[in-house]
């Protein structure tokens, strides 16, 4: 049986090393020159920058993390995380509510203050239920953490209203701390938080495409790059998949890519499927790759929540995942913008946009502008998953569609799930052992 996998990313590469395993047939189709997606590195005068933004290697998945770091086993580096919030001049500790007491006095007796009458009124049954992101925000951290850091991040993150945002996902993916840890973490008590990225693992050259290219090695041959997929269709039992001038035959398909993608090649889907997937909700995300001479704070990566301070919501600092991914004596920084089609992010140019970013930095003393010797942009249109209130009636029926036409989704975009790297491998796994 043949089995062409749509989409060399992370998900389509992992599937296609699983089941070569098994003693299938299987050809990945990528129309990019290279694998990767997401998880594509570029280099360039000495600097390495991960196009799709800040990865690192982490997960509370033993096995997916067992997998990950065998897969750059003498060409990986382990760092303690450092992760800072900016607020209001000041680095406070990651994630907010363990870095409390780094807070001004005033924000932080707001923070706590809010907390615990939030805490009683709780107990008291005086809070209705959360039906959106947006309550759920106010309903588990109370008015200070909310406005201070919760809600300003998450408008900025997704770019989108948080009053129209599923609550469904929250669970796991955003963690409620313990009573416990806000309290100590207000009167400067040392809390954690987020423990299983404590430590993480970065490869030492290559940046993140080195993982994607490992899983990659042995199955190289089955992949095709450059082949753009026009056409997906079923005749009989018999899957063709076309670019427009070469039509391939299979027994099985199975796709990686965006689920919006794969509709515009089926010309026989149904327009109930057409129209929930045209209402699926995502953001785009430019990554703006800076090299300086000379040292950067020694933090892994940074969260912006004020819009006024610079446009990026979120900045890391690959030179201190690995010594390698900079030349000697410089440093390097890494910007994320989320936007939507249309927005100021969308039609502002690359050079206008980069140069905003090096000013705001500049200005936040994370860099000085005349240190800066190599600038690039990387833009991917397909990002981040948002889960917004209509996304569940909308999901269940574009899964129910391809069920039952045999067409296999898997991976973060095909199944629309706002998954890291371990979640897109958990769910290849998964698929693979038939689960």
């Amino acid at each position: 049986m043949k089995t062409v996998i749509l989409g060399g990313g992370l998900a389509g590469i992992t599937l296609a090393r699983l089941l070569t395993q098994k003693g299938e047939d299987v050809l990945v189709l990528e129309r990019e020159s290279v694998i990767g997606g997401l998880c594509r590195s570029q280099e360039e005068c000495g600097f390495v920058f991960d196009i799709g933004g800040s990865h690192i290697i982490f997960s509370r998945d033993s096995e997916v993390l067992s997998f990950m770091n065998s897969m750059i086993e003498g060409n990986c580096e382990k760092r303690e995380r450092n992760t800072k919030i900016y607020y209001k001049g000041n680095h406070v500790k990651y994630p907010f509510e363990n870095g409390l007491s780094d807070l001004p006095p005033d924000d932080r007796f707001f923070c706590l203050h809010e907390y615990i009458l939030n805490l009683i009124a709780l107990e008291k049954g005086e809070i209705p239920l959360p039906k959106t992101f947006f309550d759920w925000i106010y309903y588990t951290f109370g008015k200070g953490i909310a406005e201070t850091y919760m809600v300003p991040y998450n408008e900025k993150i997704w770019n989108y209203p948080l009053d129209k945002m599923s609550l469904h996902w929250v669970d796991g993916r955003v963690p409620k701390p313990p009573v416990e840890d806000i309290i100590r973490s207000a009167i400067g008590i040392e809390t954690l938080g987020y423990a299983h990225q404590a430590i993480f693992s970065y490869p030492s050259h290559g940046g993140i495409a080195s993982l994607t290219d490992a899983i990659a090695r042995p199955v190289r041959d089955k992949i095709r790059t450059g082949f753009q997929v026009s056409s997906v269709r079923r005749e009989r039992d018999i899957w063709k998949i076309s670019d427009g001038k070469e039509t391939i035959l299979a027994d099985r398909c199975i796709s990686t890519i965006p689920l919006q993608v794969l509709s515009a090649c089926m010309d026989d889907l149904p327009e109930v499927v057409r129209d929930a997937i045209s209402s699926l909700v995502y953001n785009s995300i430019c990554s703006i790759g800076i090299g300086v001479k000379g040292d950067v704070p020694p933090v892994s990566w940074m969260y912006i929540p004020e819009k006024g301070v610079t446009p990026s919501n979120r900045i890391s600092f690959p030179s201190g995942y690995s010594p390698f991914v900079a030349p000697p004596g410089h440093s390097s920084v890494l910007a994320e913008i989320t936007y939507n089609a249309g927005d100021e992010t969308d039609l502002t140019d690359d050079t206008v946009l980069t140069d905003d970013i090096i000013t705001s930095l500049d200005k936040m003393d994370i860099i000085r502008a005349e240190n800066v010797v190599y600038k690039t942009a990387f833009r991917n249109r397909y990002a981040y998953v948002v889960y917004d209130c209509a996304y569940q009636k909308n999901i269940a029926i574009i899964r129910d569609y391809f069920k039952g036409c045999g067409l296999s989704l898997v991976g973060r975009f095909s199944q629309f799930e706002y998954l890291n790297m371990d979640g897109v491998i958990r769910s290849v796994f998964d698929f693979a052992a038939g689960r």
